[in-house]
């Protein structure tokens, strides 16, 4: 359930960027061809999944294809997370306290603290890498290029 926490947000900001740039809709109002349009696409659906749902200005976001995928992409990102969420509570809930023992992975010192943040790092690189590589990144390596 902890996954599907993680990977709900990420396939719906992937899957819906793709959609965006793949179908004739999506692309009928990016403005700007390329990197940038892909940049203003990723970026419109990673701020309606996780964010305030703001988008850039050379993205035309107000027609009806981006009104319902940003729409959404609100819905599932942002509001299917309470079931995952509801199922974890529910076995914790109905799980016995066991005592601390030698098995038991301390949870106050700095190692646990080092194993958390770089399980956010790799995680979060893994899911929007790729998509970054495609649009941001390459849009700033064009810029140095000329």
């Amino acid at each position: 359930m902890a996954s599907l926490m993680i990977l709900i947000p990420v396939m719906v900001v992937l899957i819906g960027t793709a959609i965006a740039v793949a179908s004739s809709a999506g692309k009928a109002t990016l403005w700007n061809p390329g990197a940038h349009g892909f940049s203003e696409a990723l970026y419109a659906f990673s701020s309606a999944g996780n964010n305030n749902g703001s988008a850039f200005a050379g993205l035309g976001a107000n027609t009806p294809f981006y009104n319902t995928a940003l729409g959404i992409a609100m819905l599932f990102a942002r509001y299917w997370l309470a079931i995952p969420a509801l199922a974890i509570a529910g076995s914790l809930a109905g799980k016995k306290k066991v005592p601390t023992s030698v098995g038991t992975l301390p949870t106050h010192t700095p190692l646990f603290i080092a194993w958390v943040i770089g399980v956010i790092l790799i995680v979060g690189a893994l899911s929007f890498i790729p998509a970054l590589a495609l649009g941001p990144i390459v849009e700033h390596l064009m810029v140095f290029a000329h």
